[in-house]
């Protein structure tokens, strides 16, 4: 999917072409300290997990020119701190005509050379002001992006408990003061179970479960998917339907990965991740992993981008010297991550499956807007249900509620999507059986153990 470069003065420019399974296609500076936080507890919960994050956010953009509004400030995250710390680029596609648009920035994990796009999501409502799905760093630039579509923002969702997503709302809603915020319910940060004040986040409203009382309920509804806690705390998502122009709304649920790399990855970040660094040296299948410059052309950048989508699903996928057989079986399908499948959903197959039958017997979808990788999709129901065709092997049961006329079609469909290379998957698998066994996650929690 092509993204239209958006700078800070002129109009970005808007694209309608969304991905299709019918064909290839495919700030703020200068304040102190704000955020100290350490991800992820229940409230009122012991854990021997560890895992410590560390977020600075300062609170006025940047009046510096020459960044184009790029620069803001951001640490988060201990072993892995998300980035980029100091400039981030926002680009701007319209997805939906006059209607809906997307603004995706780069995020980087740590100081390493492994990155993906981070996405909201803008709805234009009838009343004529915006409802904000996910947001991302309120930069200048970004800010201007959305002050130039000519509409007072009504509404900031934050649909998940996700760090990388809660991070930015409090800093975002600041910029536009009279919009209502509404978030995800059971939010919880861990060490230390922080309220949401914390993050800057103030008089936030909890979404509900198919709630009739959102002052948005007429155009676009909501499904929540609460699970049992997992190991150190639940697993909550939002789902939304925009009823006009039938398109679902998801954070985590489902990805899909494009061939080519998003435009708000940096050159630089692909190149970095084209050297054959220590985790190259490290997974590659005992082949001699030669000590080459990295050129900067496009299959120098092609093979980062692979290099980086393999480590965002794998952890530790088997031969990053050679990305592309693996990356050819995962890219260009609708998919759940195999790191959602493996630690979260096959931990809670029941939650899953009633929340996957509620979205596809009610809503009648025809493209899906997920927070990362390609968006908007062109998909069904059925591809959406074959994406969680795994859960039928967990259960032991098939979905009752499929129409018989597609249920062999959805299940083919559904083998394809639910296969991950098994080398790729046995560093993933070996991480399960280790947090496991220490106590950390759980083996199931509802429907039959594996």
């Amino acid at each position: 999917m092509a993204a239209a470069v958006a700078g800070f003065s002129p109009k970005s420019t808007h694209l309608h072409n969304p991905i299709s399974f019918n064909g290839p296609h495919s700030s703020f500076p200068g304040e102190s300290l704000k955020s100290l936080c350490l991800q992820s507890k229940p409230r009122n919960r012991n854990s021997d997990f560890i895992s410590l994050v560390v977020a600075s956010a300062s609170s006025r953009s940047s009046t510096n020119s020459s960044d184009g509004g790029r620069f803001y400030i951001n640490f988060t995250g201990f072993p892995f701190p998300l980035g980029p710390f100091l400039n981030r680029r926002t680009f701007r596609t319209e997805a939906v005509k006059d209607c809906i648009w997307l603004f995706e920035q780069e995020q980087a994990l740590g100081f390493s050379s492994v990155s993906t796009n981070n996405r909201m999501t803008v709805i234009k409502l009838k009343s004529g002001g915006l409802w904000v799905h996910a947001p991302i760093a309120p930069t200048k630039e970004c800010i201007q992006l959305v002050k130039e579509l000519g509409a007072p923002v009504e509404y900031i969702i934050l649909p998940t408990f996700a760090y990388e997503h809660k991070i930015f709302v409090g800093p975002f809603s600041r910029k536009f003061p009279r919009a209502q915020i509404w978030v995800a319910p059971r939010q919880w940060s861990w060490p230390l179970n922080l309220p949401l004040e914390f993050f800057g986040i103030f008089r936030a409203k909890t979404l509900k479960d198919e709630d009739m009382m959102t002052p948005w309920v007429d155009e676009i509804e909501q499904k929540v998917l609460s699970s049992p806690e997992v190991g150190i705390g639940p697993y909550v998502e939002v789902a939304f339907y925009h009823k006009h122009s039938r398109t679902l709304l998801v954070t985590d649920a489902v990805i899909f990965v494009p061939r080519q790399p998003p435009d708000c990855i940096s050159k630089e970040s692909l190149l970095a991740s084209a050297k054959n660094g220590l985790a190259v040296k490290l997974l590659s299948k005992g082949k001699e992993v030669p000590e080459e410059p990295v050129v900067d052309n496009k299959m120098s950048r092609q093979k980062g981008w692979e290099r980086m989508v393999l480590q965002i699903l794998f952890l530790g996928p088997s031969n990053l010297l050679e990305p592309n057989a693996t990356f050819a079986q995962m890219s260009q399908k609708l998919i759940v991550s195999p790191i959602v499948k493996t630690l979260v959903f096959s931990k809670v197959p029941e939650k899953v499956k009633d929340w996957i039958d509620r979205i596809t017997r009610d809503w009648r979808f025809k493209r899906i807007i997920p927070a990362h990788f390609s968006a908007p999709i062109n998909a069904s129901r059925s591809d959406f249900l074959a994406a969680f065709a795994f859960l039928d092997d967990l259960l032991g049961e098939r979905y009752v509620t499929r129409p018989s006329l597609s249920l062999l079609f959805t299940s083919l469909m559904g083998k394809a999507a639910s296969y991950f290379p098994p080398d790729d998957m046995r560093t993933l698998s070996s991480l399960d059986e280790f947090l496991v066994s220490v106590g950390v996650v759980k083996k199931t929690v509802s429907g039959r153990k594996r």
